[in-house]
């Protein structure tokens, strides 16, 4: 699978330093990630973008909390992590992509805290976030993962 960096270092660098990443691309992403929850919950036939828009919001909180600005003191991101395997791997065998009650639940929270940290971190963290994240994802795809990764398609 191919999979191109959105972001390079100087965008990283070239981002503001003080000021949140603009309200359009905010509303971009905040978007795409609410969207696959919902259909994670209820759509007839969610879709792997689903999925894959849902472990991308929960990608960047690892990210985020790797790079020390949130906190994670109950491991909610090792447990959505699990819960997304569990999806993941229901669906390779045979089952549509849905999320359990208390998977969407702790989706749903961690969803909210990437919305409020978007908005009050500065563009240049997020966008060194999302660069650090995609980093981690194509390394996923090319076989370089970590254990606990979780690849929905080989």
């Amino acid at each position: 699978m191919k999979y191109k960096l959105t972001y390079s270092m100087l965008d990283v660098m070239m981002s503001s330093p003080d000021r949140p990443m603009k309200e359009s691309a905010r509303v971009h992403q905040l978007t795409r990630m609410w969207g696959g929850l919902a259909a994670l919950e209820t759509a007839e036939t969610p879709t792997q973008a689903d999925w894959i828009a849902v472990s991308d919001a929960v990608n960047m909180m690892e990210t985020l909390v790797e790079m020390g600005f949130a906190e994670d003191k109950d491991n909610l991101i090792e447990e959505a992590v699990l819960i997304l395997k569990a999806t993941a791997e229901r669906y390779k065998n045979g089952t549509q992509l849905r999320l359990t009650g208390a998977g969407i639940q702790l989706i749903r929270g961690l969803l909210e805290d990437y919305a409020y940290l978007t908005e009050n971190l500065d563009e240049r963290t997020m966008v060194h976030a999302h660069r650090k994240t995609e980093m981690r994802i194509q390394d996923i795809l090319h076989g370089r993962g970590k254990e606990k990764d979780v690849r929905l398609t080989a």
